[in-house]
């Protein structure tokens, strides 16, 4: 299992958390990609974990910076993790049991608890009680997306579908990739006795994270699901998100490349879509996935 970190501007958190995964039993190799910071984050990292595979691809690729890594990794299993997240002893461990006992698993997500009061994340339960049906082998619930920043996956199964989308770069990214995953007949679970550690940071853009959220939500439901479905989807956003500046630059962004949209269109066939229609009407009663801030 090698661990994948993408930061930008977090170096203080960025060290806290290659401190951490410095002192896992599992001793797993570790790349980060600098994705353009100007806090000296590349020469921290050199200098404290000389032993960690730094690329700095010299501008800010969000998500993307993940594609990067996965092209160095050697080992059959890649965890993702952010610069304010780390995961605990025996977890890395227990992802790859999991996948080495079920060939037919891309991926296994861990239980997030939020620091530093140690609670879990509200989405969470909606994992533990996901309603997407999945064959009985499933170690865990099956889930019909993920969340990179608490997921183990295999190797394999990511390049086959192509890794995460450049066009969409990051927030929400990982929908996408779920969706062709599953049309590729790959499965993903919950793993309740996996954990990771979520210190949220305060350095972000939350604004700027809704705008490109909500725009990438637009952008994944015309690329993948079926043309009732996309516009049953794109209504309720429209009478749900907030009537602000933010959701009206998302539905422009959004709007502005539908041509790329319509050029790169894939339905996804029946049997997934079934699927995503049963997790769109969970994801309609959460009160942890909101298009707020």
């Amino acid at each position: 299992m090698t661990v994948v970190v993408i930061t930008r501007d977090r170096k203080d958190e960025l060290l806290r958390t290659l401190d951490l995964l410095a002192q896992l039993p599992e001793q797993p190799p570790v790349i980060v990609v600098d994705n353009a910071s100007t806090d000296g984050t590349a020469a921290a990292v050199r200098a404290a974990h000389p032993h960690t595979t730094l690329l700095s691809p010299g501008r800010n690729t969000g998500a993307v910076g993940r594609n990067l890594a996965v092209r160095q990794v050697t080992t059959p299993y890649v965890a993702f993790c952010d610069d304010d997240s780390w995961w605990a002893p025996g977890s890395l461990r227990g992802a790859a049991d999991r996948l080495d006992a079920h060939p037919g698993l891309a991926g296994v997500v861990a239980r997030i608890v939020v620091e530093p009061e140690g609670t879990e994340d509200p989405v969470v339960a909606e994992l533990r009680h996901s309603p997407v049906p999945g064959p009985d082998w499933l170690p865990g619930p099956a889930l019909g997306s993920f969340l990179a920043a608490a997921t183990c996956l295999r190797v394999s199964a990511f390049r086959a579908a192509g890794g995460f989308e450049p066009r969409l770069w990051l927030g929400g990214e990982e929908e996408l990739l779920a969706t062709d995953l599953a049309v590729h007949g790959w499965w993903l679970a919950f793993a309740e006795d996996l954990t990771i550690h979520h210190a949220p940071s305060r350095v972000r853009d939350a604004t700027g994270r809704r705008v490109d959220g909500l725009r990438n939500t637009l952008w994944y439901t015309w690329l993948r699901r079926p043309l009732p479905a996309a516009l049953r989807r794109t209504w309720y956003l429209a009478r749900t998100v907030p009537r602000d500046a933010a959701s009206a630059r998302a539905f422009a962004r959004a709007a502005a490349a539908l041509p790329w949209v319509l050029a790169n269109r894939r339905p996804v066939p029946a049997r997934v879509e079934a699927r995503l229609a049963t997790l769109e009407r969970e994801q309609r009663r959460s009160t942890a996935r909101q298009y707020v801030g």
